[in-house]
């Protein structure tokens, strides 16, 4: 049995992050063939946080503003998402998907769902609510220290 300490922390996150990567890349180009793997977690973002600023969505995923306006940009090219002005502030936009981008997004969201439940089912539910909460705290940590 292996020791559960830092160590095994370090080791299982680096394999859940390939993995994700990996599965990022398969949901992207279910949702658009031409969709690069990253846009599907702003997809997901968008789904449950719209309308939303591209400034507010950088800050979310911890990268620039100009990653975000490409990413954004491609993702309205290819019809998933649409800029609105934003009443606020006449010289911003907001970003919601398109009614074919939620179509296509809520499509493949819901076989990833289908997947996780048949993955899952021999788990008791207390340990996936245990499972998810911990991973929330973990997202709420402080992003891009990097190594010391």
């Amino acid at each position: 049995m292996p020791e559960w300490g830092t160590d095994a922390l370090e080791r299982e996150l680096s394999v859940l992050f390939r993995r994700a990567g990996a599965a990022s890349g398969e949901l992207a180009r279910a949702v658009h063939p031409e969709l690069e793997p990253a846009a599907y977690g702003l997809l997901a973002r968008l789904a449950e946080a719209e309308p939303a600023r591209a400034t507010d969505l950088a800050g979310y995923f911890g990268v620039g503003k100009a990653t975000m306006s490409r990413q954004l940009r491609a993702l309205e090219e290819l019809g998933l998402v649409a800029r609105e002005p934003d009443p606020a502030d006449g010289r911003a936009y907001l970003m919601r998907l398109t009614a074919e981008g939620g179509d296509r997004f809520t499509r493949v969201r819901t076989a990833r769902r289908e997947q996780y439940l048949r993955r899952l089912a021999a788990w008791d539910q207390a340990e996936v609510a245990e499972l998810s909460r911990l991973l929330h705290e973990l997202n709420g940590l402080p992003f891009g220290e990097g190594p010391p």
